[in-house]
């Protein structure tokens, strides 16, 4: 009977230590993140019941932040423009290890085995690779370029099949290809002269095709994962060269862009259009008018929709498109300065971050009408704990 006992008072211990007494245990599947940019805090919500569980504080400056998540969903890292690298314990709702590893940060990425984090600096320019466990610095990676060995800001830095990163080199225009297989001492492999200017890129969901938007000139520039040594190809070169030019309000995220079978829809540099591209031979298939400079297009995951927000003056709108037929079925104006969009990992709500409104939306995507809103401190970004499983985000 004592036996018994103590193994009872052993096991209840180890759950009273296992869990905080004033939290109740919960999954991490349907966990996030909502970035209050401008008080360097995150909120930590709960998707499946629309609520706010806690704020996390003291993250630095978030105005461009961007998050990824270990594969197991339990802990976040939060990439700041001050060059901050955050982790945040999602079960246990608190800063978990925050260092500062650069001077201006635009983003990163998790390795596909979840132990290396990879971050794209503007200043200096170039890309570090961390320890996910202990935030170790264990490979930096200068971006020069040129006979005079320039610094170039780095951008588009996702993650890809094979222990790899790829990011492009905006004043370098390279796209560079990193086998971190040894993180210790990764190689790069280097493809010069891509195209001025590249600004931000994408991976296909089955990690094939890189391509990088071109802001000095027209078209992208696309990488063939799956074929490297062939170099990258110059497409969509004649897109828009009669077209009036106007002046960017803010520039497009081609990370927020979406597949639909064979279809690519990705936001136009300057004009009031989503692109719709056929990626079996990248050629141009429909320019679809929208009401502003689209920033996010995005899909929801059945990829039956495309939502889209735009740049100011109209960032206080919302489009949905229908894939079947490419036409504009619902606007909706969730209030002003929709910064960012994250649907549920099965579809059937969207999250809006409504900036100037200090407000999150949340949408039935089926019949549109508003379902739930959420207190937020000028929210901008909004990442979901599934992002763990998908490839490029």
């Amino acid at each position: 009977m004592k036996s018994v006992l103590s193994r009872a008072t052993i096991l209840a211990l180890s759950l009273l230590t296992a869990f905080n007494s004033n939290a109740e245990p919960r999954g991490s599947g349907d966990l996030g993140l909502v970035i209050e940019r401008e008080q360097g805090s995150v909120l930590l919500v709960n998707t499946t019941t629309a609520s706010t569980l806690s704020r996390i504080s003291q993250l630095g400056d978030l105005s461009h932040a961007s998050v990824v998540f270990s594969r197991d969903q339990r802990f976040a890292y939060v990439f700041g423009r001050d060059g901050g690298l955050s982790k945040i314990d999602l079960l246990q709702d608190k800063l978990e290890k925050r260092i500062v590893q650069s001077g201006n940060s635009i983003g990163g990425a998790i390795s596909q085995d979840g132990k290396v984090i990879a971050v794209s600096n503007y200043t200096p320019g170039g890309v570090k690779l961390f320890s996910a466990d202990t935030l170790e610095l264990l490979a930096e990676i200068p971006a020069v370029y040129g006979d005079d060995n320039k610094l170039s800001k780095v951008v588009g830095l996702v993650d890809a099949p094979g222990q790899k990163f790829v990011c492009s080199l905006f004043e370098g225009n390279q796209i560079w290809l990193i086998d971190a297989k040894n993180p210790r001492q990764p190689k790069v492999q280097k493809f010069n002269d891509i195209g001025k200017q590249p600004y931000d890129a994408l991976l296909t969901p089955d990690g094939h095709f890189y391509a990088a938007g071109l802001f000095g000139e027209k078209g992208l520039a696309l990488l063939d994962l799956w074929q490297p040594e062939q170099g990258v190809e110059h497409i969509l070169a004649d897109y828009g060269k009669d077209d009036e030019q106007t002046p960017v309000y803010k520039m497009p995220h081609l990370e927020g862009w979406t597949v639909a079978g064979d279809l690519l829809f990705v936001p136009a540099v300057g004009q009031h259009e989503v692109l719709v591209i056929d990626k079996r031979d990248w050629q141009l298939v429909k320019r679809i008018p929208v009401a502003g400079q689209p920033v996010f297009v995005m899909s929801r995951p059945d990829a039956r929709q495309v939502w889209v927000n735009f740049a100011f003056p109209d960032n206080q709108l919302l489009q949905v498109i229908d894939v079947k037929d490419f036409s504009v079925l619902k606007t909706l104006q969730p209030g002003k300065a929709v910064l960012h969009m994250e649907f549920t990992p099965r579809g059937e709500a969207v999250w809006v971050a409504v900036r100037d409104e200090d407000k999150v939306v949340v949408y039935d995507t089926e019949d549109f009408k508003q379902t739930a809103q959420l207190a937020a401190q000028k929210p901008s970004g909004i990442f979901f704990s599934n992002r763990a499983n998908q490839l490029g985000l």
